[in-house]
């Protein structure tokens, strides 16, 4: 067949119409793209028209120089399935070094995924299966990722490792790792492998938004732990929420994070750590004017790197533990980390401490911070039962209760006999609302959620905490307590 640049879908046998497998066509129509481009070089471009596109069972493999645009989000859709093969892992699009022997020398060249929907929902493994994503690329030079609404997915969203000068934006991921516990590699919103071409990979990562996703909202990791920690990445005017991390560097050297809102976060708003693949934390980088605020754990939690890290002009507030947490976890780097830098940062009503240092510092610089009205938590625990005690989906109201404003915060609440924490809506499957709007009755378990993470893991080297000075509260009129964060 003749190869135009731009191919029209629906003349070379897609469908659209949600029903009808048209994976056979697409990846034809790619395979004979993809040659055309290979002999002339001149990149070519799929345009898809609204409707629903079924990929069912299997991949397409995908082509150096073959972009794909839809007409936007809401209008062309990609269903993923696999009713037939409930082993197979059914990304949109995939080109990995495992499957595909993708390398520097083995690329995907000039691409563009522009203006449509991924839908995983369709897609469950026997077993969670990392490659579960909704598009897998691995080693793109000179790609861009724009306006793409990736959602349920059984593993990762946008998942694609070793891009080079490329561009993600506008990418929104919502509900993806379904099949992750939390605890797995990937289930994330946005998961970038680094370190695949060297030292340096130029990559931006802009206005993009991650939410109620398995594990991370956006993280950068290391793939390979001989590898150098590459510079060159940029995370801009993102939104993660409702996550169990907001945005985590797990390995690479200069991360840019600037201009973020990480909020109601599970575990932390922003993390470095060793719980990576490699267990290789982040180092060099700078976080500068985002707000970290009302995650449910940490704002922000720092370890397993030698340092430097800079954090400048953020405002880390309303967290369920600390505002900053130095700390390294078990099976990471324990080395002292150099030129810590905390600077001009708003560091307010946190539950417990705005600082918190338990891992050794060499030559930090902690100066400039507003650090005012921490340490919520230590208002005194509160038992109550019968008429006072009202419960609402995102509230639970004592009329005798004494705290002072705050004082819930970071907090485990106990309704009958089972610990929980609200979590706010929407509640994607198979989380539910905590309880009902009437009193619980006695003894009654509050639900349960399969996804309730777990918590954050050890630390080492472990450090007792300093005593602290119990706390009265002052005489007060009667408060119902705000909802759990």
């Amino acid at each position: 067949m003749t190869a135009p640049l731009t191919a029209h879908a629906h003349e070379y046998g897609l469908v659209g119409g949600g029903t009808a497998d048209d994976r056979p066509a697409l990846q034809k129509l790619v395979d004979a793209l993809g040659d055309a481009t290979a002999e002339d070089g001149r990149p070519r471009t799929v345009r898809v028209p609204a409707g629903r596109y079924v990929i069912r069972n299997e991949p397409v493999l995908w082509r150096s120089g073959v972009s794909l645009v839809g007409a936007g989000r809401g209008a062309t859709c990609f269903a993923l399935a696999n009713p037939g093969a409930p082993a197979q892992p059914v990304p949109l699009a995939w080109f990995t070094t495992a499957q595909h022997g993708a390398g520097r020398d083995h690329h995907i060249a000039d691409v563009t995924f522009a203006h449509f929907e991924i839908d995983g929902l369709g897609v469950a493994t026997e077993e969670y299966e990392v490659l579960a994503k909704g598009l897998g690329l691995q080693y793109v030079l000179r790609g861009r990722f724009s306006d793409l609404y990736i959602h349920d997915t059984a593993a990762t969203g946008f998942g694609c490792d070793f891009l080079q000068d490329t561009v993600v934006e506008g990418v929104l991921t919502e509900r993806c790792g379904r099949q992750d516990p939390g605890e797995k590699m990937g289930g994330a919103g946005i998961g970038i492998g680094v370190g695949g071409w060297g030292p340096v990979e130029r990559l931006a990562v802009t206005d993009c938004t991650a939410r109620g996703n398995g594990t991370n909202g956006i993280f950068l990791e290391l793939q390979q732990e001989e590898w150098v920690p590459p510079r060159g990445i940029r995370v801009t005017a993102c939104h993660t929420e409702d996550n169990r991390y907001g945005i985590s560097d797990w390995g690479a050297d200069g991360l840019q994070v600037t201009g973020c809102t990480m909020l109601g976060n599970h575990v932390a708003g922003f993390d470095v750590s060793a719980q990576g693949t490699t267990s290789v934390g982040g180092r060099g980088g700078l976080v500068t004017g985002c707000v970290i605020d009302g995650n449910a754990g940490d704002g922000i939690a720092l370890g397993n790197t030698p340092g430097p890290y800079g954090f400048h002009g953020n405002r880390v507030g309303n967290n369920g533990r600390y505002g900053y947490w130095e700390h390294n976890l078990a099976g990471g780097d324990q080395e002292p980390a150099t030129d810590i830098v905390l600077e001009s940062n708003d560091i307010h009503d946190n539950a417990l401490d705005g600082i918190r240092v338990d891992a050794p510092l060499h030559e930090p610089a902690i100066f400039g911070n507003r650090i005012r009205g921490n340490g919520r938590r230590a208002a005194p625990p509160v038992r109550g039962g019968g008429g006072g005690v009202r419960c609402g989906p995102l509230s639970l109201t004592d009329e005798r209760a004494d705290w002072l404003p705050g004082g819930h915060r970071g907090k485990e609440l106990t309704s009958a006999a089972t610990p929980k924490r609200p979590r706010p809506p929407p509640w994607p499957p198979p989380w539910s609302p905590p309880w009902s709007s009437t009193t619980p009755r006695p003894g009654s378990p509050s639900p349960r959620c399969a996804r309730e993470p777990a918590p954050r893991g050890p630390t080492a080297p472990p450090r007792p905490a300093p005593p602290t000075a119990s706390r009265t509260p002052r005489p007060r009129a009667p408060v119902s307590p705000p909802p759990l964060p």
